[in-house]
């Protein structure tokens, strides 16, 4: 796709399309790359931390450290193929994929308490101390079947999340 300064291509359209799964028309991808191209102010083909971090909802999330290192150095084709998952048209088991890789910040396949709490932490922020966070989740675990010695993994994931109606949609402005 060369580098973000040139024109996407109808191939380009469509193999982007294929790659995330045609969870986005040909018209929300052009819309995506038009973005992409604003994020990407040095025209250097990918985003940095720093650019994500100019979008105001992205930088006010709480969870933003973290989805940083999923989506620092993103090209194109994988800032849709992240985007993918909150897509309306997206899966209960993509978006799940997606909250799971937020946990699992060391990418080892298992959520960990210390993982949880962490994400509980950055979601709470001062409003809670490190024992209220502790018992709160050691509370929703067992409630869950699941011990603060537990791993989970992503099926653990599937399993927990799965009957749930996950509410991660963003829609795609088009001209």
């Amino acid at each position: 796709m060369g580098s973000a300064s040139s024109m996407l291509t109808q191939y380009d359209i469509e193999e982007v399309k294929e790659y995330c799964d045609n969870l986005f028309s040909q018209q929300e991808i052009v819309a995506l790359y038009e973005r992409f191209c604003q994020l990407d102010r040095s025209a250097k083909g990918f985003i940095s931390a720093d650019e994500f971090l100019s979008v105001p909802e992205f930088s006010l999330n709480p969870l933003s450290q973290r989805l940083l290192r999923m989506v620092d150095g993103l090209n194109f084709k994988d800032f849709v193929a992240f985007l993918s998952a909150f897509s309306a048209k997206a899966s209960a088991q993509q978006k799940i994929e997606l909250i799971f890789k937020v946990y699992d910040s060391d990418r080892n396949g298992k959520v960990s308490f210390k993982d949880m709490l962490e994400v509980l932490k950055d979601l709470s922020g001062p409003f809670m101390s490190d024992e209220q966070r502790e018992q709160v989740l050691i509370q929703v675990l067992e409630e869950a079947g699941y011990s603060k010695d537990s791993y989970l993994t992503l099926e653990d994931f599937y399993k927990v999340l799965g009957g749930s109606d996950l509410k991660m949609d963003v829609e795609v402005p088009v001209d």
